[in-house]
């Protein structure tokens, strides 16, 4: 999975994706997909911009994320993913992926 391919399927996501006054960057081994979710609807951008919440995680822990070849939680404690700031605005990023 690439970069374009994440920044595709948050796009699409995010449409139906409440809206929660945060933003959310997901900052990838690839790039950055930042997520504003202050409007409606949310909007996606690959913009490295200052935001909310920031994940950090590979791309590769992402695809197994969303096959569930990887639980959440276990990703986290183990640091395949790093979550900085807003723990809240994080758990929307759920709702999208």
């Amino acid at each position: 999975m690439t970069l374009q391919e994440i920044t595709a399927e948050v796009t699409e996501s995010v449409k139906s994706a409440p809206i929660t006054g945060k933003t959310i960057k997901l900052q990838l081994d690839e790039g950055v997909v930042f997520i504003d979710l202050r409007q409606d609807p949310g909007v996606v951008s690959n913009d490295d911009a200052d935001a909310d919440a920031v994940v950090t995680t590979t791309l590769d822990t992402l695809e197994k994320l969303g096959t569930r070849e990887t639980n959440p939680m276990m990703a986290i404690m183990t640091g395949k993913i790093k979550i900085k700031g807003d723990m809240g605005a994080a758990l929307a990023l759920q709702a999208i992926l």
